[in-house]
């Protein structure tokens, strides 16, 4: 029988993980927060800090235009789709294969891909292309939420269950994010939040969100902390005491911004803002020591959230974590039409931002300890509907960091069609990798054990292996195995 994570599961996982944790006393200075006891369960902290950081696409990325065919062969079956048959100028949806030819891939020798693809990154995409080179970027080849391996045969008879709701943006940034649809109480980050928690002398900062609310980042014990671009939000009527000129008035909005009721994302809401306003001078002040000559440009929301990001990871020492988890994100992927154009600034954001990060952990030193990968509601069908593309399900995604073993491809490339059993129908790619071996992976590196894998990721036990290889294992790891 084929079931998600069961309840029961998280009730146990909760009795446990919580029992290792204790509350630090009410006069603990600002330096102190939930103090773990001891080890987390089945927890590594070998390799010293270490961090993930989520970029996720908000909108769902058309990935057909962000890795684009090059060779002469699949390039004429994207034209053909996506264009015009028999031309390689720009038309359509398609862009000009001249265009591409600075971005070309170029996979290490003895890796063949499906059709003998090769494939270009976008043409505003230099920097990531630069870090392919260089062996610290991967792409990870249609991933996609699966409950289980499916073939197309099974798609259609239904033997195998789909994941819930597929092709709804709410529904599966909540399954990207958490394994299960919209209503989601966990996310697989928090839930690595969760176990890493007791590594950190202050684990109110293991999570962090540098953008909106989302669920990846919940765990059950974990509470993501939000900062702002500018740093922690300090609410000034309660940080003077004063608001209106009244210290009533100013106790009025504290109790207001404490306050929750019965309702689950008001508890929440109610936390976060308790959490802000106690910790936003402290955390204000230890990212006031950290400094980067690093620079993040101006006026790209998603690089000011990874200078932010980069700051807090600079001063990982004065808040007191070896293990941290990050989410930021861009929006304006849904592009159903004015895809030619738009699409190219925004990967052209994304690009900046993720090599600018990248190079602010190389002058923090710790650009084997942090790795940065992309994430999206789900990839776009391969035919056009005019101008844009609509809701698929499977997509390319990108790995960057010095622990990541880069310059080759991973996963297995889907053929250019709309018409193989690779896909599901108007070229809507059918994952041939799962979130869930994408998130183990991840985990993995980070230093949750075996033993604690179902619990990130609730699916990864009915996989061929928890392990898509594009990370490199840490020198305690690599040692043992001399």
């Amino acid at each position: 029988m084929f079931i998600g994570m069961s309840t029961e599961m998280e009730r146990r996982a909760f009795l446990q993980r919580t029992g290792q944790l204790a509350m630090m006393g009410a006069a603990s200075s600002y330096a102190l927060g939930l103090a773990g006891i001891g080890e987390a369960a089945a927890f590594s902290n070998a390799g010293g800090y270490k961090a993930l950081v989520c970029v996720f696409l908000y909108g769902g990325n058309d990935h057909a235009n962000t890795l684009i065919p090059s060779d002469a062969t699949n390039y004429a079956r994207y034209a053909a789709i996506r264009g015009t048959a028999g031309s390689e100028a720009a038309s359509g949806i398609a862009l000009g294969r001249a265009s591409l030819a600075n971005t070309v891939l170029t996979p290490p020798q003895g890796q063949t891909l499906t059709d003998n693809i090769t494939y270009a990154i976008a043409p505003t995409m230099p920097r990531l292309k630069a870090l392919y080179d260089q062996g610290v970027m991967a792409p990870v080849l249609n991933v996609g939420p699966l409950i289980a391996p499916m073939t197309r045969a099974q798609y259609d008879n239904g033997s195998v269950p789909r994941p819930p709701k597929l092709f709804s943006h709410n529904d599966q940034q909540s399954t990207w994010q958490s394994s299960q649809p919209e209503g989601s109480r966990t996310g697989w980050g928090g839930r690595m939040g969760d176990l890493a928690l007791t590594s950190n002398t202050n684990s109110m900062f293991t999570a962090i969100n540098a953008t909106g609310n989302a669920v990846f980042l919940s765990g059950q014990t974990a509470v993501p902390y939000q900062v702002s671009a500018a740093g922690a939000t300090l609410y000034n009527p309660l940080q003077t005491g004063r608001l209106f000129n009244s210290t009533v008035a100013s106790q009025a909005l504290g109790t207001l911004l404490r306050s929750g009721s019965g309702h689950v994302m008001a508890a929440d809401y109610a936390r976060i803002n308790d959490r802000s306003i106690q910790y936003g001078s402290f955390v204000n002040d230890a990212l006031r020591t950290t400094t980067l000559t690093t620079s993040f440009g101006t006026g790209n929301r998603l690089a000011d959230q990874m200078r932010v990001v980069a700051q807090m990871i600079g001063a990982r020492a004065r808040l007191g974590v070896t293990r941290q988890v990050f989410l930021v994100s861009l929006g304006g992927f849904d592009h159903h039409d004015g895809l030619i154009g738009s699409h190219e600034a925004l990967l052209g954001q994304v690009d900046f931002a993720m090599d600018a990060f990248y190079r602010a952990t190389v002058e923090l030193g710790v650009a084997s300890n942090v790795t940065t990968f992309t994430a999206s509601d789900f990839g776009r069908t391969f035919t056009s509907n005019g101008d844009g593309s609509d809701h698929g399900w499977g997509s390319h995604h990108f790995i960057v960091g010095g622990g990541v073993r880069g310059g080759r491809f991973y996963g297995r490339a889907p053929s250019v069609s709309v018409s193989t059993a690779d896909q599901v129908g108007q070229g809507r790619l059918l994952p041939s990798t799962s979130v869930d071996e994408y998130s183990a992976t991840l985990a993995t590196w980070f230093g949750v054990a075996p033993s604690e894998l179902a619990s990130v990721a609730p699916n990864i036990g009915r996989f061929a292996s928890p392990d898509l290889g594009f990370m490199r294992p840490p020198p305690a790891a690599l040692a043992a195995q001399a």
